[in-house]
Protein backbone atom coordinates (compact mmCIF):
# COMPACT_ATOMS: atom_id res chain seq x y z
CA UNK A 1 0.00 0.00 0.00
CA UNK A 2 1.16 3.53 -0.79
CA UNK A 3 0.10 6.81 0.74
CA UNK A 4 -0.65 9.34 -2.01
CA UNK A 5 -0.80 12.99 -0.89
CA UNK A 6 -3.55 15.05 -2.52
CA UNK A 7 -1.34 18.13 -2.65
CA UNK A 8 -2.69 20.79 -5.01
CA UNK A 9 -1.36 24.35 -5.37
CA UNK A 10 -3.53 27.15 -3.99
CA UNK A 11 -6.09 28.99 -6.08
CA UNK A 12 -8.35 28.14 -9.01
CA UNK A 13 -7.37 27.19 -12.56
CA UNK A 14 -10.28 27.48 -15.02
CA UNK A 15 -8.43 28.17 -18.25
CA UNK A 16 -8.11 25.63 -21.02
CA UNK A 17 -9.33 22.05 -21.05
CA UNK A 18 -10.08 19.77 -18.16
CA UNK A 19 -6.75 18.00 -18.78
CA UNK A 20 -4.94 21.36 -18.46
CA UNK A 21 -6.61 21.70 -15.06
CA UNK A 22 -5.08 18.43 -13.86
CA UNK A 23 -3.75 18.51 -10.30
CA UNK A 24 -5.33 21.92 -9.70
CA UNK A 25 -8.45 23.21 -8.04
CA UNK A 26 -10.85 24.04 -10.88
CA UNK A 27 -13.97 25.37 -9.15
CA UNK A 28 -14.94 26.81 -5.78
CA UNK A 29 -17.06 29.37 -3.98
CA UNK A 30 -16.40 31.32 -0.78
CA UNK A 31 -13.07 29.52 -0.37
CA UNK A 32 -9.64 31.07 0.05
CA UNK A 33 -6.14 29.69 0.36
CA UNK A 34 -4.14 31.51 3.01
CA UNK A 35 -0.89 30.68 4.77
CA UNK A 36 -0.79 27.20 3.31
CA UNK A 37 -4.30 25.97 4.04
CA UNK A 38 -7.75 26.03 2.49
CA UNK A 39 -10.41 27.80 4.52
CA UNK A 40 -13.78 29.51 4.10
CA UNK A 41 -13.92 33.25 3.57
CA UNK A 42 -15.25 35.17 6.54
CA UNK A 43 -18.93 35.09 7.39
CA UNK A 44 -21.22 38.09 7.25
CA UNK A 45 -24.06 39.65 9.24
CA UNK A 46 -26.54 42.37 8.35
CA UNK A 47 -25.52 45.86 9.46
CA UNK A 48 -28.57 47.70 8.10
CA UNK A 49 -31.56 45.98 6.51
CA UNK A 50 -33.19 47.55 3.42
CA UNK A 51 -31.29 50.79 3.95
CA UNK A 52 -31.93 52.05 0.40
CA UNK A 53 -34.80 51.84 -2.05
CA UNK A 54 -32.63 50.50 -4.91
CA UNK A 55 -29.22 48.96 -5.48
CA UNK A 56 -26.28 51.06 -4.22
CA UNK A 57 -23.72 51.78 -6.96
CA UNK A 58 -21.22 53.58 -4.80
CA UNK A 59 -20.19 53.24 -1.15
CA UNK A 60 -17.78 55.35 0.86
CA UNK A 61 -16.71 55.29 4.52
CA UNK A 62 -14.70 57.95 6.36
CA UNK A 63 -13.98 59.56 9.71
CA UNK A 64 -14.88 63.12 10.55
CA UNK A 65 -12.66 65.49 12.54
CA UNK A 66 -14.24 64.26 15.79
CA UNK A 67 -13.31 60.67 14.91
CA UNK A 68 -16.94 59.84 14.16
CA UNK A 69 -17.53 57.19 11.50
CA UNK A 70 -19.64 57.93 8.43
CA UNK A 71 -20.98 55.98 5.45
CA UNK A 72 -22.39 57.38 2.20
CA UNK A 73 -24.17 55.36 -0.46
CA UNK A 74 -25.39 56.40 -3.88
CA UNK A 75 -28.10 54.76 -5.98
CA UNK A 76 -29.12 55.62 -9.53
CA UNK A 77 -31.49 58.30 -8.24
CA UNK A 78 -30.47 59.20 -4.66
CA UNK A 79 -27.63 59.85 -2.22
CA UNK A 80 -27.81 58.56 1.36
CA UNK A 81 -25.97 58.98 4.63
CA UNK A 82 -25.75 56.11 7.14
CA UNK A 83 -24.69 56.82 10.71
CA UNK A 84 -22.58 54.47 12.80
CA UNK A 85 -25.76 53.39 14.59
CA UNK A 86 -27.49 52.52 11.32
CA UNK A 87 -29.71 55.60 10.94
CA UNK A 88 -30.29 56.37 7.25
CA UNK A 89 -30.87 59.91 5.92
CA UNK A 90 -31.68 60.97 2.36
CA UNK A 91 -29.18 63.70 1.40
CA UNK A 92 -29.97 63.74 -2.33
CA UNK A 93 -29.10 67.18 -3.74
CA UNK A 94 -31.96 69.43 -4.78
CA UNK A 95 -32.21 69.32 -8.57
CA UNK A 96 -30.21 66.10 -8.89
CA UNK A 97 -30.81 64.37 -12.24
CA UNK A 98 -31.54 60.67 -11.75
CA UNK A 99 -29.65 58.27 -13.96
CA UNK A 100 -30.24 54.69 -15.07
CA UNK A 101 -31.03 51.83 -12.74
CA UNK A 102 -29.90 49.36 -15.40
CA UNK A 103 -27.68 49.60 -18.42
CA UNK A 104 -29.26 49.39 -21.88
CA UNK A 105 -27.94 48.73 -25.35
CA UNK A 106 -29.14 51.22 -27.89
CA UNK A 107 -29.76 49.50 -31.21
CA UNK A 108 -32.06 52.17 -32.62
CA UNK A 109 -31.30 54.59 -35.45
CA UNK A 110 -28.37 56.79 -34.46
CA UNK A 111 -27.55 54.61 -31.49
CA UNK A 112 -24.55 52.83 -32.91
CA UNK A 113 -21.31 53.65 -34.63
CA UNK A 114 -21.50 55.32 -38.03
CA UNK A 115 -21.49 52.96 -41.04
CA UNK A 116 -22.28 49.79 -39.08
CA UNK A 117 -25.05 47.36 -40.04
CA UNK A 118 -27.36 47.48 -43.03
CA UNK A 119 -30.07 49.89 -44.09
CA UNK A 120 -33.53 48.88 -42.87
CA UNK A 121 -32.22 46.48 -40.22
CA UNK A 122 -31.79 46.89 -36.45
CA UNK A 123 -28.38 48.22 -35.58
CA UNK A 124 -26.01 45.57 -34.30
CA UNK A 125 -25.24 45.37 -30.61
CA UNK A 126 -21.88 47.13 -30.51
CA UNK A 127 -21.73 47.80 -26.78
CA UNK A 128 -23.40 49.42 -23.82
CA UNK A 129 -24.30 52.96 -24.66
CA UNK A 130 -26.47 53.75 -21.66
CA UNK A 131 -24.52 52.98 -18.52
CA UNK A 132 -25.98 51.94 -15.22
CA UNK A 133 -25.47 54.94 -12.96
CA UNK A 134 -22.59 54.73 -10.53
CA UNK A 135 -21.30 57.25 -8.00
CA UNK A 136 -17.83 58.70 -7.60
CA UNK A 137 -17.50 59.48 -3.85
CA UNK A 138 -14.58 60.90 -1.87
CA UNK A 139 -13.66 63.19 1.04
CA UNK A 140 -12.93 66.89 1.03
CA UNK A 141 -11.48 67.06 4.52
CA UNK A 142 -14.30 65.73 6.67
CA UNK A 143 -16.94 66.61 4.09
CA UNK A 144 -18.32 64.26 1.44
CA UNK A 145 -18.01 65.07 -2.26
CA UNK A 146 -19.72 63.13 -5.03
CA UNK A 147 -20.64 63.02 -8.71
CA UNK A 148 -22.35 60.75 -11.25
CA UNK A 149 -21.66 60.73 -14.96
CA UNK A 150 -25.39 61.14 -15.70
CA UNK A 151 -25.95 64.24 -13.55
CA UNK A 152 -22.44 65.61 -14.03
CA UNK A 153 -22.42 68.15 -11.17
CA UNK A 154 -19.97 68.16 -8.27
CA UNK A 155 -21.67 68.04 -4.87
CA UNK A 156 -20.56 68.51 -1.27
CA UNK A 157 -22.26 67.40 1.94
CA UNK A 158 -21.16 68.97 5.21
CA UNK A 159 -22.19 66.33 7.78
CA UNK A 160 -25.61 67.77 8.58
CA UNK A 161 -28.06 64.85 8.34
CA UNK A 162 -30.96 67.30 8.12
CA UNK A 163 -29.44 69.04 5.08
CA UNK A 164 -29.00 67.94 1.49
CA UNK A 165 -25.77 67.81 -0.44
CA UNK A 166 -25.27 70.98 -2.48
CA UNK A 167 -23.56 71.95 -5.73
CA UNK A 168 -19.97 73.13 -5.27
CA UNK A 169 -19.86 76.76 -6.31
CA UNK A 170 -18.02 77.60 -9.54
CA UNK A 171 -17.20 73.95 -10.25
CA UNK A 172 -17.39 72.64 -13.82
CA UNK A 173 -20.50 70.71 -14.89
CA UNK A 174 -21.10 67.75 -17.20
CA UNK A 175 -18.35 65.74 -15.47
CA UNK A 176 -18.11 61.96 -15.33
CA UNK A 177 -16.56 61.69 -11.87
CA UNK A 178 -14.12 63.10 -9.33
CA UNK A 179 -11.20 62.29 -7.09
CA UNK A 180 -9.44 64.24 -4.34
CA UNK A 181 -5.65 64.16 -4.60
CA UNK A 182 -3.25 63.70 -1.70
CA UNK A 183 -2.36 67.42 -1.97
CA UNK A 184 -6.02 68.48 -1.50
CA UNK A 185 -6.93 69.29 -5.09
CA UNK A 186 -10.33 68.24 -6.37
CA UNK A 187 -10.10 66.70 -9.85
CA UNK A 188 -13.17 66.96 -12.07
CA UNK A 189 -12.95 64.11 -14.59
CA UNK A 190 -14.32 64.59 -18.10
CA UNK A 191 -14.81 68.22 -17.10
CA UNK A 192 -17.32 70.32 -18.98
CA UNK A 193 -18.41 67.41 -21.15
CA UNK A 194 -14.94 66.86 -22.66
CA UNK A 195 -14.30 63.13 -22.08
CA UNK A 196 -10.51 63.61 -22.06
CA UNK A 197 -10.30 66.72 -19.86
CA UNK A 198 -9.14 66.89 -16.25
CA UNK A 199 -9.81 70.15 -14.41
CA UNK A 200 -8.73 70.92 -10.87
CA UNK A 201 -9.52 73.59 -8.29
CA UNK A 202 -7.06 75.69 -6.34
CA UNK A 203 -5.24 73.84 -3.60
CA UNK A 204 -7.52 73.44 -0.56
CA UNK A 205 -10.21 75.65 -2.14
CA UNK A 206 -12.84 73.69 -4.05
CA UNK A 207 -14.77 76.83 -5.05
CA UNK A 208 -11.82 78.37 -6.97
CA UNK A 209 -11.59 76.86 -10.47
CA UNK A 210 -10.43 79.70 -12.73
CA UNK A 211 -6.64 79.62 -13.26
CA UNK A 212 -4.81 82.76 -12.13
CA UNK A 213 -1.32 83.85 -11.17
CA UNK A 214 -2.42 83.81 -7.54
CA UNK A 215 -3.74 80.22 -7.44
CA UNK A 216 -2.98 76.68 -8.62
CA UNK A 217 -6.22 75.89 -10.44
CA UNK A 218 -5.77 74.42 -13.91
CA UNK A 219 -6.79 71.85 -16.47
CA UNK A 220 -5.39 69.56 -19.14
CA UNK A 221 -6.73 67.47 -22.00
CA UNK A 222 -5.15 64.04 -21.85
CA UNK A 223 -3.43 62.88 -25.02
CA UNK A 224 -5.56 59.79 -25.45
CA UNK A 225 -7.95 58.35 -27.99
CA UNK A 226 -10.18 57.11 -25.18
CA UNK A 227 -12.48 58.66 -22.62
CA UNK A 228 -11.71 59.03 -18.93
CA UNK A 229 -13.35 56.32 -16.83
CA UNK A 230 -12.05 56.78 -13.28
CA UNK A 231 -9.16 57.93 -11.10
CA UNK A 232 -7.63 56.66 -7.84
CA UNK A 233 -4.86 57.75 -5.49
CA UNK A 234 -1.72 55.60 -5.65
CA UNK A 235 1.46 56.18 -3.67
CA UNK A 236 0.95 59.93 -3.33
CA UNK A 237 0.04 60.36 -7.00
CA UNK A 238 -3.18 60.09 -8.98
CA UNK A 239 -3.80 57.35 -11.54
CA UNK A 240 -6.31 58.22 -14.26
CA UNK A 241 -7.60 55.31 -16.35
CA UNK A 242 -9.47 55.69 -19.63
CA UNK A 243 -11.19 53.00 -21.67
CA UNK A 244 -7.95 52.59 -23.66
CA UNK A 245 -4.95 53.57 -21.50
CA UNK A 246 -3.63 54.84 -18.16
CA UNK A 247 -2.07 58.18 -17.10
CA UNK A 248 -0.29 59.25 -13.93
CA UNK A 249 -0.66 62.75 -12.48
CA UNK A 250 2.19 63.96 -10.25
CA UNK A 251 2.12 67.23 -8.31
CA UNK A 252 4.95 69.58 -9.37
CA UNK A 253 3.84 72.96 -8.04
CA UNK A 254 3.49 76.20 -10.04
CA UNK A 255 3.51 77.10 -12.83
CA UNK A 256 2.34 73.78 -14.32
CA UNK A 257 1.04 72.38 -11.01
CA UNK A 258 0.68 68.78 -12.29
CA UNK A 259 2.71 66.68 -14.67
CA UNK A 260 0.91 63.97 -16.65
CA UNK A 261 2.55 60.81 -17.99
CA UNK A 262 1.03 57.94 -19.94
CA UNK A 263 1.96 54.77 -18.04
CA UNK A 264 0.01 52.18 -19.99
CA UNK A 265 -1.44 51.55 -23.44
CA UNK A 266 -4.12 49.01 -24.34
CA UNK A 267 -4.97 48.84 -20.64
CA UNK A 268 -8.50 50.24 -20.66
CA UNK A 269 -11.01 50.05 -17.80
CA UNK A 270 -14.41 48.57 -18.76
CA UNK A 271 -16.53 49.89 -15.86
CA UNK A 272 -16.05 53.04 -13.79
CA UNK A 273 -16.09 51.26 -10.42
CA UNK A 274 -14.14 48.16 -11.47
CA UNK A 275 -10.83 49.57 -10.18
CA UNK A 276 -9.32 49.38 -6.69
CA UNK A 277 -6.21 51.06 -5.32
CA UNK A 278 -3.77 49.38 -2.95
CA UNK A 279 -0.50 50.50 -1.45
CA UNK A 280 1.24 48.61 -4.22
CA UNK A 281 -0.67 50.42 -6.97
CA UNK A 282 -4.03 49.58 -8.51
CA UNK A 283 -5.90 46.70 -10.14
CA UNK A 284 -8.75 46.90 -12.62
CA UNK A 285 -10.98 44.98 -14.99
CA UNK A 286 -10.74 45.44 -18.73
CA UNK A 287 -12.90 44.14 -21.56
CA UNK A 288 -10.92 40.89 -21.94
CA UNK A 289 -8.17 41.05 -19.32
CA UNK A 290 -7.20 42.24 -15.85
CA UNK A 291 -4.60 44.98 -15.39
CA UNK A 292 -2.26 46.17 -12.67
CA UNK A 293 -0.36 49.40 -12.09
CA UNK A 294 2.74 48.52 -10.09
CA UNK A 295 3.90 52.03 -9.31
CA UNK A 296 5.72 52.60 -12.58
CA UNK A 297 3.73 51.02 -15.43
CA UNK A 298 0.34 49.52 -16.19
CA UNK A 299 0.35 46.02 -17.66
CA UNK A 300 -1.81 42.98 -18.15
CA UNK A 301 -2.15 40.72 -15.14
CA UNK A 302 -1.77 37.00 -15.81
CA UNK A 303 -5.03 35.36 -14.83
CA UNK A 304 -5.75 31.63 -14.44
CA UNK A 305 -9.54 32.08 -14.55
CA UNK A 306 -9.83 34.54 -17.46
CA UNK A 307 -11.42 32.03 -19.87
CA UNK A 308 -14.20 31.39 -17.38
CA UNK A 309 -14.77 34.98 -16.20
CA UNK A 310 -14.83 36.66 -19.60
CA UNK A 311 -17.05 33.93 -20.97
CA UNK A 312 -19.40 34.34 -18.01
CA UNK A 313 -19.86 38.14 -17.92
CA UNK A 314 -23.12 39.77 -18.99
CA UNK A 315 -21.55 42.56 -21.01
CA UNK A 316 -24.92 44.34 -21.37
CA UNK A 317 -24.72 45.08 -17.61
CA UNK A 318 -20.96 45.19 -17.14
CA UNK A 319 -21.02 48.88 -16.13
CA UNK A 320 -22.30 47.62 -12.74
CA UNK A 321 -19.05 45.73 -12.06
CA UNK A 322 -17.42 46.86 -8.82
CA UNK A 323 -13.96 46.28 -7.32
CA UNK A 324 -13.21 46.24 -3.59
CA UNK A 325 -9.94 45.89 -1.71
CA UNK A 326 -9.94 43.27 1.07
CA UNK A 327 -6.72 44.36 2.73
CA UNK A 328 -6.74 41.84 5.60
CA UNK A 329 -6.01 39.07 3.12
CA UNK A 330 -4.32 41.02 0.34
CA UNK A 331 -7.20 40.46 -2.10
CA UNK A 332 -9.01 42.40 -4.80
CA UNK A 333 -12.61 41.29 -5.34
CA UNK A 334 -14.57 42.11 -8.47
CA UNK A 335 -18.35 41.69 -8.29
CA UNK A 336 -19.92 41.25 -11.72
CA UNK A 337 -23.19 40.19 -13.43
CA UNK A 338 -23.04 36.78 -15.04
CA UNK A 339 -24.62 35.72 -18.32
CA UNK A 340 -28.36 36.49 -17.97
CA UNK A 341 -28.23 38.27 -14.61
CA UNK A 342 -29.20 41.95 -14.36
CA UNK A 343 -27.26 42.35 -11.11
CA UNK A 344 -23.84 41.42 -9.80
CA UNK A 345 -24.20 37.81 -8.68
CA UNK A 346 -20.66 36.44 -8.95
CA UNK A 347 -17.15 37.42 -7.98
CA UNK A 348 -13.59 36.85 -9.04
CA UNK A 349 -10.79 37.67 -6.60
CA UNK A 350 -7.03 37.96 -6.85
CA UNK A 351 -4.68 37.34 -3.94
CA UNK A 352 -1.84 39.72 -4.81
CA UNK A 353 0.33 38.61 -1.89
CA UNK A 354 0.26 34.89 -2.68
CA UNK A 355 -0.48 35.30 -6.42
CA UNK A 356 -3.52 33.13 -7.07
CA UNK A 357 -7.16 33.53 -8.14
CA UNK A 358 -10.50 32.54 -6.66
CA UNK A 359 -14.09 32.62 -7.95
CA UNK A 360 -17.54 32.16 -6.52
CA UNK A 361 -21.13 33.24 -6.11
CA UNK A 362 -22.30 36.25 -4.12
CA UNK A 363 -24.76 39.07 -4.84
CA UNK A 364 -22.95 42.29 -3.97
CA UNK A 365 -23.19 45.62 -5.79
CA UNK A 366 -20.49 47.66 -4.03
CA UNK A 367 -18.38 47.80 -0.89
CA UNK A 368 -15.63 49.40 1.18
CA UNK A 369 -12.59 47.95 2.92
CA UNK A 370 -12.13 47.85 6.66
CA UNK A 371 -10.27 50.70 8.35
CA UNK A 372 -12.98 53.14 9.22
CA UNK A 373 -14.99 50.18 10.50
CA UNK A 374 -13.67 46.91 11.89
CA UNK A 375 -14.91 44.87 8.94
CA UNK A 376 -15.37 45.38 5.22
CA UNK A 377 -18.90 46.61 4.47
CA UNK A 378 -20.57 45.37 1.29
CA UNK A 379 -24.06 45.94 -0.09
CA UNK A 380 -26.51 43.90 -2.16
CA UNK A 381 -29.10 44.85 -4.78
CA UNK A 382 -31.88 44.90 -2.17
CA UNK A 383 -30.21 47.79 -0.35
CA UNK A 384 -28.86 45.80 2.61
CA UNK A 385 -25.50 46.56 4.20
CA UNK A 386 -23.42 43.65 5.51
CA UNK A 387 -20.40 43.39 7.79
CA UNK A 388 -18.09 40.88 6.08
CA UNK A 389 -15.01 38.87 7.08
CA UNK A 390 -16.35 37.96 10.48
CA UNK A 391 -15.88 34.54 12.06
CA UNK A 392 -17.01 32.02 9.41
CA UNK A 393 -19.10 30.41 12.12
CA UNK A 394 -21.64 33.25 11.79
CA UNK A 395 -22.45 31.83 8.38
CA UNK A 396 -22.63 32.84 4.74
CA UNK A 397 -26.36 33.32 4.35
CA UNK A 398 -27.75 31.07 1.63
CA UNK A 399 -24.28 30.31 0.24
CA UNK A 400 -22.28 27.16 0.99
CA UNK A 401 -18.46 27.03 0.64
CA UNK A 402 -17.07 24.28 -1.58
CA UNK A 403 -14.05 23.42 -3.72
CA UNK A 404 -13.60 20.87 -6.52
CA UNK A 405 -10.45 19.73 -8.24
CA UNK A 406 -9.56 18.82 -11.78
CA UNK A 407 -8.46 15.25 -12.53
CA UNK A 408 -5.66 13.80 -10.40
CA UNK A 409 -3.76 10.82 -11.76
CA UNK A 410 -3.47 7.90 -9.36
CA UNK A 411 0.02 6.50 -9.38
CA UNK A 412 1.67 6.84 -12.80
CA UNK A 413 -1.72 6.96 -14.46
CA UNK A 414 -1.23 3.77 -16.46
CA UNK A 415 -2.67 1.37 -13.90
CA UNK A 416 -5.95 1.12 -12.10
CA UNK A 417 -5.49 2.09 -8.45
CA UNK A 418 -7.55 0.63 -5.64
CA UNK A 419 -8.14 3.20 -2.89
CA UNK A 420 -8.95 1.82 0.53
CA UNK A 421 -8.52 4.65 3.02
CA UNK A 422 -8.74 8.42 3.41
CA UNK A 423 -6.39 10.09 5.91
CA UNK A 424 -7.75 13.61 6.40
CA UNK A 425 -6.00 16.80 7.43
CA UNK A 426 -8.82 19.01 8.64
CA UNK A 427 -8.48 21.30 11.62
CA UNK A 428 -11.96 21.21 13.14
CA UNK A 429 -12.61 17.49 12.73
CA UNK A 430 -15.90 16.95 11.01
CA UNK A 431 -16.96 20.26 9.43
CA UNK A 432 -15.82 19.11 5.99
CA UNK A 433 -16.82 16.17 3.80
CA UNK A 434 -14.95 14.75 0.80
CA UNK A 435 -16.47 13.18 -2.31
CA UNK A 436 -14.35 11.27 -4.84
CA UNK A 437 -15.26 11.20 -8.53
CA UNK A 438 -13.36 8.52 -10.47
CA UNK A 439 -12.77 7.67 -14.12
CA UNK A 440 -10.90 4.91 -15.90
CA UNK A 441 -10.31 7.04 -19.00
CA UNK A 442 -10.14 10.86 -19.50
CA UNK A 443 -13.40 10.91 -21.45
CA UNK A 444 -15.03 8.01 -19.67
CA UNK A 445 -18.03 7.95 -17.37
CA UNK A 446 -17.50 9.40 -13.91
CA UNK A 447 -18.59 7.62 -10.75
CA UNK A 448 -19.00 9.34 -7.38
CA UNK A 449 -18.09 7.87 -3.99
CA UNK A 450 -18.97 9.52 -0.71
CA UNK A 451 -19.35 11.96 0.87
CA UNK A 452 -16.89 10.87 3.55
CA UNK A 453 -16.31 12.56 6.87
CA UNK A 454 -12.89 14.07 7.52
CA UNK A 455 -13.08 13.66 11.27
CA UNK A 456 -10.87 10.55 11.35
CA UNK A 457 -9.11 8.15 8.99
CA UNK A 458 -11.94 6.63 6.99
CA UNK A 459 -12.29 3.43 5.02
CA UNK A 460 -13.22 4.02 1.39
CA UNK A 461 -13.59 1.65 -1.52
CA UNK A 462 -13.14 2.76 -5.11
CA UNK A 463 -10.92 2.18 -8.14
CA UNK A 464 -9.85 4.31 -11.08
CA UNK A 465 -6.95 5.76 -13.03
CA UNK A 466 -7.80 9.32 -12.12
CA UNK A 467 -9.91 10.96 -9.47
CA UNK A 468 -11.43 14.35 -8.80
CA UNK A 469 -12.10 15.47 -5.24
CA UNK A 470 -14.84 17.73 -3.98
CA UNK A 471 -14.81 19.36 -0.56
CA UNK A 472 -18.08 20.55 0.93
CA UNK A 473 -18.18 22.47 4.15
CA UNK A 474 -20.73 23.35 6.76
CA UNK A 475 -22.15 26.85 6.25
CA UNK A 476 -21.39 27.94 9.79
CA UNK A 477 -17.94 26.63 10.63
CA UNK A 478 -14.38 27.94 10.73
CA UNK A 479 -12.42 25.03 9.34
CA UNK A 480 -8.98 24.45 7.81
CA UNK A 481 -8.06 21.79 5.27
CA UNK A 482 -4.46 20.82 4.61
CA UNK A 483 -2.91 17.98 2.61
CA UNK A 484 -5.16 14.94 2.71
CA UNK A 485 -3.77 11.52 1.81
CA UNK A 486 -5.30 8.39 0.36
CA UNK A 487 -4.05 4.83 0.79
CA UNK A 488 -3.94 3.00 -2.51
CA UNK A 489 -2.40 0.01 -4.24
CA UNK A 490 -1.89 -0.71 -7.90
CA UNK A 491 -4.26 -2.99 -9.75
CA UNK A 492 -4.08 -4.09 -13.32
CA UNK A 493 -4.02 -1.98 -16.46
CA UNK A 494 -7.69 -2.65 -17.10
Amino acid sequence: MALIPLQLPPGIMKNGTEYEQSNRWRDASLIRWHNGSMRPVGGFTTRVSSAFDSAPRGLHAWRDNSDGTQIAAGTYNKLFYVSASGTVADITPVGFSAGNEDAAVNTAYGGSLFNTGFYGLTRPNTGVFQEATTWSLDNWGEYLVGCTSDDGKLYEWQLDSAAKAAVIANAPVSNIGLVVTEERFLFALGAGGNPRKVQWCDKENNTSWTPAATNEAGDIELQTSGQIMAAVRVRGRTLIVTDTDAHLATYQGPPFVFGFERVGTATGLIARKAIAAVDEGAFWLGAKAFYVFDGSAAKELKCEVSDYVFGDINYNQITKAYAVHNSSFGEIWWFYPSTDSLENNKYVSYDYRENHWEVGDIDRTCGVDLGVYDNPIWSDASGNLFDHEQDPAVGHGAYTPFAESGPISLGAGDQVMKVTSLIPDEGTQGDVTVTFKTRFYPNGAETSFGPYSTANPTSVRFTGRQVRIRIDAARSADWRAGIMRIEAKAGGKR
